[in-house]
């Protein structure tokens, strides 16, 4: 199976797009406003203790609140707090924790106003994002991400992955980390180190210990609500979780983007580095790689299973649910109960994809048609769990009731993607009125001819509907090699699907957009002030 991430820049922030077998798997958007992700570390002031919720809560900057519970403060919080003080007072303070002082582990039944008092200051990582109108979750329970390892300090316990089966394996690698981890930095291993020799474990865990000693020097200056340690951005996490053997491609087209994974990349897997593109092409990257197109067939209410059927994704206040259906595939089998079991097969497997994509966190229930085989409902559970196995988010997956419904937790650490896939017409604006189509020519023509004549522009790049792109070239003295002899200046005409036939954009040199101020909106100025 090949794997390739696809990332496009753009004003607001990157898309981001993992395909497998260039379908589409994983959509994300990592907005250029976001400073609140999951993994950061911040320098926290407690704003409320509530001894009714046993929780408090706790200003990291954000607009609202962030939520700490008593159950993750850890047992080692005291012990915290103290090295957090050390770090703001002490000239003599050290990263290191080999010489840390334990203090007493608190009580796991105890009260959270017995240790945390309004206006203290402590470290706290988010380990859930803003979600709706709620703040961030937070967590003292710190731990630092490396590509094969978890770093975890106040601790000194060193875990294996579950999915790590070979008994060898685990003890060989459970060994290896207890002889280089330093004093009271607990490790978790990945199930992405099955099989790694000891140069690359130990490479992962220095990167994530100098992590730790910078975040010291940012906390002995810190302010309240600073930053201490960052979390990667989105695409670098992907990669640090993903990458392996089966990628293939990693395209990016934003310079600078490609600059900071490349040289991520590096860093972690240089024997990879040959993956990594830029692409410089003049098709938009979603659209090169036909992945608009999949975005807007996967993001609707309805959505359409491979080799007939359809889903019907809803979603409430409580729960997300899937309706299954069997569409055009009611016809095609011997019996109403072969129909339903291929149908469900394939829903199962479009389910799975779905939750990916569209990051669906909390209870999510999927009913599935009818079938009165147990062994039928068995097999799609089967699929259900296998296709879920691919998925990095924890979930818990229920075998199908005898009403047909199953049951699904999906882990919710960030806002579900939502893709708004109805759009407003492009040519009317939404208004129900456009000006005469035969005008648009004119338009393109007084616009060239005033940029190249009035404004000297040297060179052009127009932006058409492939109708209108079509007119301006068909022929071989066409309207853009007139254009040409009566210039001398060539015009670069290209085509964009998501422009409607009375749009157009024009590019400079720079490939900056220039403001025309066009017939089409004087009329809509013109319909606005007769409607008035």
């Amino acid at each position: 199976m090949s794997n390739e991430l696809i990332i496009n820049s753009t004003q607001d922030g990157d898309r981001i797009a993992l395909l497998q077998d260039k379908r589409l798997v994983e959509y994300h958007f990592e907005s250029k406003d976001t400073d609140y992700i999951v993994g950061d570390i911040f320098l926290g002031t407690v704003k409320k203790v509530m001894p009714g919720l046993n929780a408090a809560f706790i200003d990291i900057g954000y607009q609202k609140d962030a939520f700490l519970h008593y159950h993750d403060l850890g047992a080692n919080i005291k012990t915290l707090n103290r090295y957090v003080k050390a770090a703001q007072t002490q000239k003599n303070a050290t990263p290191k924790l080999n010489q840390a002082k334990y203090e007493p582990e608190i009580d796991k039944l105890g009260k959270i106003a017995d240790v945390l008092k309004k206006g203290q200051q402590l470290l706290v990582q988010i380990v859930k994002e803003p979600i709706s109108t709620k703040g961030p979750r937070l967590s003292c329970e710190l731990s630092l991400a490396g590509r094969y390892l978890v770093l975890v300090p106040f601790s000194n316990t060193v875990s294996v992955s579950k999915k790590i089966v070979s008994k060898e394996e685990r003890t060989r690698l459970k060994r290896l980390i207890t002889s280089i981890k330093p004093e009271n930095f607990g490790v978790i291993i990945r199930t992405v180190a099955e099989g790694r020799d000891v140069a690359e474990l130990d490479r992962d865990l220095r990167n994530m210990l100098a992590n730790w000693e910078e975040g010291f020097k940012t906390l002995r200056i810190a302010k309240p609500n600073d930053k201490i340690i960052g979390e990667l951005n989105r695409s670098s996490s992907i990669l640090r979780d993903l990458l392996n053997e089966s990628f293939d491609n990693i395209v990016v087209d934003n310079t600078q983007l490609y600059d900071e994974i490349k040289a991520y990349v590096q860093s972690i897997a240089p024997e990879r580095i040959k993956i990594l593109k830029h692409y410089t092409g003049k098709t938009k990257t979603f659209e090169h790689f036909h992945i608009e197109k999949q975005l807007k067939a996967a993001f609707g209410k309805t959505v359409t299973i491979p080799g007939g059927g359809y889903l019907v994704i809803e979603h409430t206040e409580a729960l997300h649910v899937v309706d299954v259906n069997s569409g055009n595939k009611s016809n095609t089998e011997t019996d109403q109960e072969a129909t339903a079991l291929h149908v469900n097969m394939m829903a199962a497997k479009e389910v799975a994809r779905q939750l990916r994509l569209r990051d669906i966190g909390g209870i999510i229930v999927v009913d599935f048609i009818d079938m009165k085989s147990p062994e039928n409902r068995q097999k799609v559970y089967e699929v259900v769990k296998e296709e879920m196995k691919r998925d990095r988010s924890k979930s818990t997956i229920l075998p199908i009731s005898k009403f047909g419904l199953m049951q699904i937790t999906r882990q919710r650490v960030r806002p579900e993607q939502n893709i708004v896939t109805g759009e407003v017409c492009p040519t009317c604006g939404g208004t129900g009125k456009t000006s005469a189509s035969i005008l648009v020519t004119d338009e393109i023509d007084a616009a060239v001819d005033d940029l190249l004549t009035s404004h000297n522009h040297k060179s052009l790049e127009v932006y058409l509907h492939p109708f209108v792109h079509a007119y301006y070239t068909k022929g071989l003295i066409s309207r853009q090699v007139k254009w040409f002899f009566k210039y001398f200046r060539w015009v670069s005409l290209i085509k964009d699907t998501s422009l409607g036939i009375m749009e157009f954009k024009v590019m400079d040199s720079r490939g900056e957009e220039i403001e025309l101020r066009s017939a089409f909106s004087d009329m809509n100025g013109v319909q606005n002030k007769e409607e008035e």
